[in-house]
C-alpha cells in the first residue's frame, strides 16, 4: 500500500540524515527515554513534505493509517515529529476523523513537545466544527491526563480574533489550581497569545481571577499587555 511507501520512505530519509552528537544532547534535553536521530527539526519537515509528494496517499483514512503506523512503531523521537507533521496535510484539514489520532498522540507522547505539535490541530478542528469540538474540550478540561487537560487548555493558540472567550475560560478556570508546571505555563501561554488579539479581556480576566492564578500563569498571562 501507498501509506507502507511513504513510511518507510520517511524512515529511510531520517535515518540518513542522522547526527549520532547531536542525537545525544536532544535526548538528553527532551529528558527522553526514547532515542533520537538528531535530526534537525526543519529538516524532518522538508523530508516529510518530500516523501508525501513522492507517495501522496490515496484518502484521508490511508494517511491516517500511515501516521498511526509511524507514531506507534516509532524507534526515534523524530518519527514521532515526522508522524505528527504528515497531519498537516490538506487531505486531513479539517477532518474530525483525526480527533482519535490526536487524541492517541497526547495521551502515549505525554511530554510536551508531542502535545503541542498537535495544538494548532485541534485549533483547526474547532474552528471547522465548533459545535462538536466545543464539549469535547470542555471535556478535556477535567480529564485525569494532565496532558489531555494541558490540550484543552493550548487548544485556542492559533485562534487570535477567533477564540472563543467562553471556551477559553472555561477550559482554564478547572485548572487553575493545579500546582502542575506544564498546566500553569499553559494557562499562562493561552491567556499571553490573546492578549494580542484582546488585551482587554485578557486583563480583565487576570483581574477576576488573580488569586486563583498561579504567579506563574498570571505573570505569563499579562506579559505582553500594553500599560495602562
Amino acid at each position: 500500500m501507498q501509506n507502507r511507501e511513504l513510511v518507510a520512505n520517511i524512515r529511510a530519509a531520517l535515518t540518513s540524515a542522522a547526527d549520532q552528537e547531536r542525537a545525544q544532547g536532544a535526548q538528553a534535553y527532551m529528558k527522553s527515554e526514547m532515542p533520537s536521530l538528531g535530526v534537525r527539526v526543519p529538516e524532518i519537515r522538508r523530508m516529510v513534505k518530500a516523501a508525501a509528494k513522492e507517495h501522496p496517499p490515496a484518502s484521508a483514512a490511508e494517511l491516517r493509517d500511515a501516521v498511526l503506523r509511524l507514531w506507534r512503531e516509532a524507534e526515534y523521537r523524530e518519527e514521532r515529529y515526522a508522524a505528527i507533521d504528515l497531519t498537516g496535510l490538506r487531505l486531513v484539514q479539517g477532518d474530525l476523523d483525526m480527533l482519535p489520532v490526536y487524541e492517541e498522540i497526547i495521551r502515549t507522547g505525554a511530554w510536551w513537545d508531542l502535545v503541542d505539535g498537535v495544538a494548532h490541530r485541534l485549533c483547526g478542528l474547532l474552528l471547522a466544527h465548533r459545535e462538536k469540538m466545543t464539549p469535547v474540550l470542555l471535556a478535556w478540561s477535567g480529564d485525569p491526563d494532565m496532558w489531555i487537560r494541558r490540550a484543552a487548555i493550548t487548544s485556542q493558540l492559533d485562534a487570535k480574533a477567533k477564540t472563543d472567550t467562553v471556551l477559553l475560560a472555561a477550559v482554564i478556570k478547572p485548572n487553575l489550581a493545579d500546582k502542575e508546571f506544564f498546566i500553569r505555563k499553559a494557562i499562562g501561554w493561552s491567556l499571553r497569545e490573546y492578549s494580542k488579539s484582546d488585551p482587554d479581556w485578557v486583563r480583565a480576566f487576570a483581574a477576576e481571577n488573580v488569586g486563583s492564578l498561579s504567579p506563574l500563569s498570571y505573570k505569563e498571562s499579562t506579559r505582553r499587555l500594553p500599560a495602562g
